[in-house]
Order: C-alpha cells, then structure tokens, then sequence
C-alpha cells in the first residue's frame, strides 16, 4: 500500500521526476508523457463517474479506474534487467481480456452503426467521448514510447481496448443507442 505523509517534495522544481526505479528523468520524456495521458484519460473517467454513481456500471468505471493507474505504475518502471527489490507491477492479459469480455456483451445489446457517432447525448456518455479521445491520446504516447524503449505489450493492449470500450459503453448510456448523435456526411454544408 502507498502512503503519501508530503504531497510537495520540491523534488521536481528543475523539471525532472523519479521512475518506478529512482531514475530521473526530465517531465517531458517519453515516458512520463506516456503514464501523464493515461493520468489524464482516468480523470476524464472520474467525471463520468458523476453521472453514474446510481448505475451498475460504475463499478466497471471504478475498476477501469484503479486499473489505469496499475497501467500508469507499469509504464513508470522500465525493465531495465535490475533487481528492483520488489515485483513491478504490470498490466496482465487477463485485464485486456477481461475488457473484451465486457465489450462484447456490451455490444450484443446495441444495434449496429449506420454512422459515425457524434460525442454528446447523455452527460455520462458525452464525457466517457472525452474520456475515449483521452485514452487514444495515451495509446499514441504509449506507442511513441514503446518505438524507443521495451514497453510491457499489455499495456498497449489495454489502452486500445479501453478506448472501443468507453465507446461502447457511451451507446449503452445513450439508451443502448437510441440517443447517439449520428454524423450526417455534408449535412451542415448548406445552411
């Protein structure tokens, strides 16, 4: 368990921070970009979770939730082949498959697309868009990080299905679709 007594270290004043291993590093290095827009995608998700705390799928929010900050640990320690003293922890198969389980019975329950969707509807699913479009940005930081340095292939996994199923789950609080806001090609191009 984590216990945080100091909130500011002054630690990073001349623009470096510590990894899961010690190693400082600058704020803006690949890495810390990548787990800071994971960090970001999770409190997109705090914000949906203030328009479903009275809903059965907030407890798969607040999994995913504890879950990417698991994903932001995984990506704050590389394996640089030295004993640590303790297990790093890693994103596991079993968490990506277990997003797909959730997305395919999410699905099975939605007519199929005839269009693109527009963010918005619900408050809940117009802010699990924002959340999505948050979770492909860390996806693209993830994989700008893992063309330099090993990354854990799980990690990128998740990323990716987290973002198909935050969009699944916003048609599924659309009213499992019903109230999608649909894009119409060329539709506003006369007005």
């Amino acid at each position: 368990m984590v216990k945080l007594t100091r909130i500011y270290t002054r630690g990073g004043d001349k623009g470096k921070t510590s990894l899961g291993t010690g190693k400082r590093v600058p704020k803006h290095a690949l890495r810390v970009a990548a787990y800071g827009a994971v960090d970001e995608a999770n409190a997109a998700i705090g914000l949906v979770r203030l328009h479903t705390a009275d809903m059965p799928e907030d407890a798969l929010l607040g999994r995913i939730q504890n879950d990417l900050f698991d994903l932001g640990a995984d990506l704050c320690t590389p394996d640089e082949g030295k004993d640590l003293g303790y297990e790093p922890l890693r994103i596991l198969p079993a968490q990506v498959e277990r997003l797909e389980r959730e997305i395919d019975a999410m699905n099975a329950d939605l007519q199929p697309l005839q269009s693109f969707i527009l963010p918005g509807g619900t408050p809940a699913a117009a802010h699990l868009h924002l959340a999505r479009t948050l979770a492909r940005r860390a996806e693209r930081e993830i994989t700008r990080l893992g063309a330099r340095e090993a990354i854990n292939p799980a990690a990128l996994q998740y990323m990716n299905r987290l973002s198909d199923h935050l969009f699944v789950l916003g048609r599924r609080l659309n009213g499992n679709g019903a109230q999608d806001v649909l894009w119409v090609p060329g539709g506003t191009r006369e007005s």
